[in-house]
């Protein structure tokens, strides 16, 4: 028992010397990398908090729409289009913003229900996509930036070596060295936030089609309910 705790102690300290290990290194070629490696940084800081709030606003989005279409038909056949609308608001969601918009103008006819729920899915979808054209703008303007920072590095050694009138490892080393790490980092930024992008990109297509899909069973319910039958 004891040698274990030993050995878990020993794998913490290791681990803690290498991440320390692993953050020097990192501050230490921040400060060699330049100028540019500043506003990469703000990219990466910026397109993060950017991505936080995608996460916080697509969650407040989701729905089990299944779920919720099944509660709304037993609505509708318990108490009609009003209790179905009292459902709508009781639960949180893009389906049930759009579910509400048309449940409420389903009095003024079945027409007027589907352009209201074509109208308010537009408005949410475009509710969904807020955010992610500047999470695209950190991430193209990462490498962008990096290889400004590189071809300032270039210069740099360029300059050293018409200053030295030599041309040696020593002299080319501080300037090569930015423009590689320009490069370096801001290509990480960009790829981080690029997985980011997608997977919010997937993530509204999925919701806008079962938005879409249960909108249409919506219609169809409200169809049977006009006629007198029994929705769910």
């Amino acid at each position: 028992m004891h040698h274990l705790i030993g050995l878990i102690l020993f794998l913490f300290q290791e681990t803690d010397q290498t991440s320390g290990g692993t953050i020097n290194w990192l501050i230490q070629k921040f400060n060699e990398g330049g100028f540019f490696m500043w506003p990469i940084l703000g990219c990466l800081v910026f397109g993060l908090a950017f991505v936080i709030f995608k996460f916080m606003s697509i969650s407040r989005a989701s729905v089990n729409t299944k779920r919720f279409l099944v509660d709304v038909r037993r609505a509708m056949d318990d108490g009609g289009v009003e209790k179905a609308i009292e459902v709508c608001a009781a639960n949180r969601g893009s389906v049930a913003s759009v579910f509400q918009a048309g449940l409420m103008r389903s009095n003024e006819g079945i027409e007027s229900a589907e352009k209201a729920i074509i109208s308010y899915g537009s408005i949410e979808m475009s509710f969904l996509e807020r955010g992610l054209i500047w999470i695209s703008t950190f991430l193209s303007l990462a490498p962008l930036l990096g290889f400004t920072g590189t071809v300032q590095g270039m210069i740099q050694a360029f300059d050293a070596i018409a200053a030295a009138k030599n041309i040696s490892p020593e002299i080319v080393a501080s300037g090569i060295s930015v423009a590689l790490l320009t490069t370096l980092f801001g290509l990480v930024v960009a790829m981080l936030l690029q997985v980011f992008y997608n997977y919010f990109v997937s993530r509204i297509d999925q919701l806008v089609v079962e938005m879409e899909e249960s909108s249409i069973e919506l219609i169809d319910s409200l169809v049977l309910l006009k006629a007198g039958k029994k929705v769910s």
